[in-house]
């Protein structure tokens, strides 16, 4: 590998370059709230070859969702689902969005 490939995985959203440690750090919780949004299957964090969790910018973000939805009281499973239904929603208007700009027609009124 070379530096400049180094140095482009720091723009990469999905390269997982922080151990579980650090991402509990950077988004003030802790490793068991990391560990159960894993068991919910909210996030998958890839391991290194030591076993040892690795976390993606992207996912970092989506954990953060999640803690701040418990953080406001929600369950952590419920607050995992809502996330997953936020991003579900949040693709298909991407992908309708697309559509209407590849067939012509207006925008619909409920797209980003």
């Amino acid at each position: 590998m070379t530096a400049d490939d180094s140095f482009n995985r720091l723009d990469d959203d999905d390269y997982p370059a922080y151990t579980m440690g650090r991402a509990a750090e950077m988004l003030g919780t802790t490793q068991g709230f990391l560990r159960a949004v894993g068991e919910a299957r909210l996030i998958t964090p890839l391991r290194s070859p030591g076993g040892h969790r690795r976390y993606s910018r992207y996912q970092l973000r989506i954990a953060a969702r999640a803690r701040e939805l418990v953080d406001h009281g929600t369950p952590v499973e419920a607050a995992c689902r809502i996330v997953i239904l936020e991003d579900q929603l949040e693709e298909a208007q991407r992908i309708n969005t697309e559509h209407h700009r590849a067939a012509g027609t207006a925008t619909p009124p409920n797209a980003p």
